[in-house]
C-alpha cells in the first residue's frame, strides 16, 4: 500500500474538481505511492489522495474507460500489472500516434523549436560522463517527455494529443517499472531522439517516420527484455 502524501488536497473553483483529482491520481502512479498491480480500496485512495468519496466516485469511470485502474466489486481498485501484453499495446498506440507527430512535425514545425529540443540534449548529454547522478536523470526525464509531447502537439489535434497523454501515463509507468532513463539508457535514448530532430530537420517525412519507428523499437526491446 502506498504511504499518504502530505501534499495538500487540490482546490479548484472553476468546476474542475474531477480533473483536479485526475491530476493528484496521475501523480500519485508517477511519484511511486500507486504502483502496478496494487490493490487498494476506495478509502485507501480517498486518505492517500486527500479526496472526497465523491470525487472518487466521479473520477473512477474515467480511470476506467482509460484503463488506467481495474475496479472489483467487493475487492477493490486495481493498477493493472506490467505484463507483456500492456507493454506490446502502450507501445504499438505509441507508434500509431507519434508517426502521425512526426509527420505533422515535418510540414510546419519551426527550425528554431527543432534546434531547440537539440540543445537541450546534447546538453544532458554532455553532462553524462562527468555528473550522472539522480538530478541529472530527473533531467532527462522531462526533456523526454517534453520532446515526445511537443511532437504531438504539432498536430495541432485535440483528440490525438489526448490520446497521447493516456498513452504516455502507461508508458511512464512501464519505465518506472523496467526501463528508467540511467547511464546506460539515457544516451541510447537521446540519441534517437536526436535522429528523430534530424531528420525532420531535413524534411524528408519517410526519414522522420522510421527515425521515430527505431527509437520506440529500441525502447519497446528495452521493456520486454526485462
Amino acid at each position: 500500500m502506498g504511504t499518504r502524501s502530505s501534499a495538500p488536497a487540490p482546490r479548484r473553483t472553476d468546476g474542475g474538481v474531477t480533473e483536479a483529482a485526475y491530476e493528484t491520481f496521475q501523480a500519485a502512479l508517477l511519484d511511486g505511492r500507486l504502483r502496478p498491480g496494487q490493490l487498494v480500496s476506495q478509502r485507501d485512495l480517498v486518505d492517500m489522495l486527500h479526496l472526497s468519496v465523491g470525487a472518487l466516485r466521479e473520477l473512477l469511470p474515467r480511470l476506467k474507460a482509460e484503463g488506467l485502474v481495474l475496479v472489483y466489486p467487493q475487492r477493490g481498485i486495481q493498477v493493472p500489472a506490467i505484463d507483456l501484453p500492456m507493454i506490446r499495446d502502450a507501445f504499438q498506440m505509441r507508434a500509431a500516434l507519434e508517426r502521425e507527430a512526426v509527420l505533422q512535425a515535418v510540414k510546419s514545425m519551426p527550425d528554431a523549436d527543432l534546434h531547440a529540443q537539440r540543445k537541450l540534449h546534447e546538453d544532458v548529454l554532455a553532462q553524462v560522463p562527468v555528473s550522472a547522478d539522480d538530478a541529472l536523470f530527473a533531467r532527462g526525464q522531462e526533456i523526454d517527455s517534453g520532446f515526445h509531447a511537443t511532437l504531438m502537439a504539432a498536430t495541432r489535434n485535440a483528440l490525438l494529443i489526448n490520446a497521447h497523454h493516456i498513452n504516455s501515463i502507461r508508458i511512464r509507468l512501464i519505465k518506472l517499472d523496467r526501463i528508467s532513463l540511467g547511464p546506460n539508457t539515457l544516451p541510447s535514448a537521446f540519441n534517437d531522439h536526436l535522429a528523430v530532430i534530424d531528420a525532420i530537420l531535413s524534411r524528408n517525412p519517410v526519414a522522420a517516420t522510421q527515425a521515430m519507428d527505431r527509437h520506440i523499437t529500441n525502447a519497446r526491446d528495452r521493456a520486454m527484455e526485462l
